[in-house]
Formats: C-alpha cells, sequence, structure tokens
C-alpha cells in the first residue's frame, strides 16, 4: 500500500531548489561544477551538507575519510543501519546532478518520512561519500572502499595530484588528519540503496520516469601498443612499410564492428592514442593506444577479449608488426539485490511510475556496497543522456519522482 507523504512546501527544501543550493560550491565560469576530493570548494560543500542534515534533525559525524553520515536514529536500537545517498565529488567541470541528486534525493525522502511518522524502527543513515570519480588523485571510490575495508592509508601514502600535493598532506589540510586515522569499516549496514541520474539516454528514449538497475557492468582496461618501424615519407614505398598508424587503424577498425556482432550490451572504447614520433613527414613506427571494454557477464568480456586480441596477434604476425597488450583494469560485474529490485518495482507500479530494468555502463559506489550488503541502485533520466558536463540536466519531474519513490522505499524498510 502507497504511503501518504506531502511533497516539502518550504522552497528551500524543494528539490530542485536543493540542487541549485549545492550547485554554488565549487560552481565554474562555465555553470559547471568542480569539487575534488579534499579542495576548498569539497570542505565547503561537505560542510553545508552537514548543517543542512542538523536542520533536518539528523545526528551528523565524519568519518576518517571525509564520509559524512546524517542518522536518524532507529526504536529498535540493535538493528543495522539502512544506509542512503551517494558522492560528493566531481569530475572537473562537471554536471550539477551527478551524485548531487542522489545525497539530496536521500535527505529529502528522510526529512518527509520523519517529518509524517517520527522516528523508523530501523536505522536510516544518510551518507555523502568523499570521492567516488578519482578526479585529483589516481585512484577511484576512496569513501565506500574505506567502508567496504579495500582501500585505507597505505593504499594513498604515494600518491600526488597533479600539482604534486600528496594525498595525505590534502586530507590533512581538509582537517582529516592522518595521524588521527581509524578504519572507516562497517559491518552494520543491512541494506545500501543509491539514487543516481542515469548519465545515459535509454530511460528518456523509452519515456520511462525509473531505471532499476540489474548490473553494473564489469570493466577491462588495456593499454595496445603496435611497434612498427619509423621511415621517411617520401622514399618508403607503400608495400614496404611497417606503418603503425595503419596497423592500428585495423585494429580499431575490427575491435570495434567485433563489439557490435558480439552482443548489444558489450561496449568497446579506444578513448586515448599516442603516436612516435608523430611528425608529418615521417611513417609512425610506435602508436599507444588506449582499450575500455564493458559488459554485464563475464563469460561475455572473456570471449570478446579471447577473440580481438587472437585478432591483433594475427594481425601483427601478417605485417611482420608487433602488439602488446597491458591489462591494467579488471573490475568484475556485479548485480544488484534482486528482492530488492522485484520491491522496487512493485512500488513504482502501485504508483503508476513507469519503470524498466536497465544495466549500468558507468560505475557507481553501489558496486562498492554490493560487496557487503544487499544493494539497490536506482537511476532517473538524463536530458539527451549528456554528463560529467555543465549540459547535464534531469527535468524537475523526474528528480521528484526519483524522491518520491525513494520515500517509499525508506519507508518499507524502515518503518
Amino acid at each position: 500500500m502507497a504511503i501518504r507523504v506531502g511533497k516539502q512546501t518550504n522552497k528551500e527544501n524543494t528539490v530542485e531548489e536543493m540542487i541549485e543550493w549545492l550547485a554554488q560550491f565549487g560552481k565554474t565560469e562555465t555553470g559547471g561544477n568542480t569539487r575534488l576530493l579534499f579542495s576548498k570548494e569539497w570542505k565547503e560543500a561537505q560542510r553545508a551538507i552537514k548543517n543542512k542534515m542538523e536542520e533536518f534533525k539528523l545526528d551528523t559525524y565524519f568519518d576518517s575519510a571525509g564520509n559524512l553520515f546524517g542518522k536518524l536514529q532507529g526504536t529498535e536500537i540493535s538493528s543495522k543501519s539502512i544506509l542512503t545517498g551517494s558522492h560528493i565529488d566531481t569530475v572537473r567541470n562537471g554536471g550539477k546532478y551527478d551524485g548531487a541528486y542522489g545525497i539530496i534525493a536521500s535527505l529529502l525522502a528522510t526529512s518527509r518520512l520523519f517529518k509524517a511518522f517520527g522516528y523508523p524502527k530501523k536505522t536510516i543513515e544518510v551518507i555523502s561519500l568523499s570521492e567516488e570519480e578519482g578526479s585529483r588523485f589516481p585512484l577511484t571510490f576512496w569513501g565506500s572502499r574505506n567502508i567496504n575495508g579495500a582501500y585505507n592509508l597505505e593504499s594513498v601514502k604515494n600518491l600526488q595530484d597533479e600539482e604534486g600535493i600528496s594525498f595525505l598532506d590534502a586530507m590533512k589540510s581538509a582537517g582529516f588528519d592522518p595521524n588521527y586515522y581509524t578504519p572507516s569499516i562497517r559491518h552494520d549496514i543491512e541494506r545500501f540503496i543509491e539514487i543516481h541520474i542515469e548519465q545515459g539516454m535509454v530511460l528518456e528514449r523509452n519515456k520511462k520516469s525509473i531505471g532499476v538497475v540489474s548490473y553494473i557492468v564489469g570493466q577491462r582496461r588495456f593499454t595496445v601498443k603496435v611497434s612498427g618501424e619509423s621511415n621517411h615519407a617520401g622514399t618508403t614505398p607503400m608495400f614496404y612499410r611497417k606503418d603503425a598508424v595503419t596497423t592500428t587503424s585495423r585494429l580499431i577498425t575490427y575491435l570495434t564492428d567485433k563489439a557490435k556482432e558480439i552482443d548489444s550490451q558489450l561496449v568497446a572504447t579506444v578513448g586515448k592514442i599516442n603516436v612516435k614520433p608523430n611528425v608529418p613527414n615521417v611513417v609512425a613506427g610506435v602508436v599507444e593506444f588506449s582499450l575500455d571494454i564493458r559488459n554485464h557477464r563475464e563469460d561475455m568480456l572473456n570471449q570478446y577479449c579471447e577473440d580481438i586480441f587472437a585478432e591483433f596477434e594475427r594481425f601483427a604476425n601478417e605485417l611482420e608488426m608487433n602488439v602488446q597488450v597491458s591489462q591494467w583494469m579488471d573490475v568484475k560485474p556485479i548485480a544488484m539485490d534482486k528482492g530488492m529490485n522485484r520491491m522496487v518495482r512493485q512500488l513504482a507500479s502501485n504508483k503508476n511510475i513507469s519503470h524498466q530494468d536497465i544495466v549500468s555502463g558507468a560505475g557507481h559506489d553501489a558496486q562498492v556496497f554490493a560487496s557487503i550488503c544487499p544493494t539497490t541502485l536506482l537511476f532517473v533520466p538524463s536530458q539527451k543522456g549528456i554528463s560529467h558536463s555543465p549540459q547535464e540536466f534531469t527535468k524537475l519531474e523526474d528528480l521528484e519522482t526519483g524522491v518520491e519513490l525513494l520515500t517509499e522505499l525508506l519507508y518499507k524498510l524502515a518503518y
């Protein structure tokens, strides 16, 4: 049975106004947002959210990793927590919805429930995770991977940002002195719920208000090095060349066509290419390119990689070239909780909210939490699928629908 929770009438506590309020922290000249981990803008945003949590009568605290929690204590004291939220950090000049919407939606849903029904049976905690994007330092999920125990100070002791500032110094300057660090591992989380903009165009094209994520894709990333022979562009006949650029173009065409052939939800991306010597009148001797492969099925990833790398080797032998493949990321596909997804679909149907199952092609904190507790990831539509950009946008009615469904879900779980 659907609950009756009135929408906020206080203007500053509507989802639209709160999105704009949070977007002022780290706002760029082009209307985007830059809030990098432990930066001035990041600190201001986390402190502002802490104050807002306290306005909403939540008990607040930070852990040593910079994660911010707002707790609504349950009446069943020994109960585990229902954790809901997302990440506060952004990419450089990113949008104002990515991550931020999940925090705001969780705050509003919890506040509305408390206003209507008082304290829950089970504790609800809203979390503003310190870092997910990897935009300042060469690591991702600093916030959630502290909670599941995958990261600690040892993980970051040698890291620096582009300006040469060490991770530990940045951490200290933000008020989280490494000398007082204690592990943030949690064993008392019953389940985690994250609501996020889709960052894709599936929901908008299908005219659906909610995406119920079944899987977060696995990701494999490689550096491919093609080695031939640099030579004079004017005096080297075409048939005698060992041109690394031409060979690379054949490899990229092949892997792209193969991705389309093998599975409609498999994606393969070459996003970075370095050519040597990279001058106009010299046949290129070496090319290095990145390869990012994603799918929600491990067997499909295995098959695709086996097929393309075997073909790479055949190409190399045929052309008397050398192709080296180095893997530097292997993230397994993660399934979201099936029982929770059934509950979400039923709640959405009860309220006549259009919805569909969807696979997430992007990584999210939900995939980290899924290693320690049942986890749910929900999407609202993104206009034209644009994200990580100042043009990122989601309609107000879709934002509010997400808050409404999250409110229903938290009531079902905690009250």
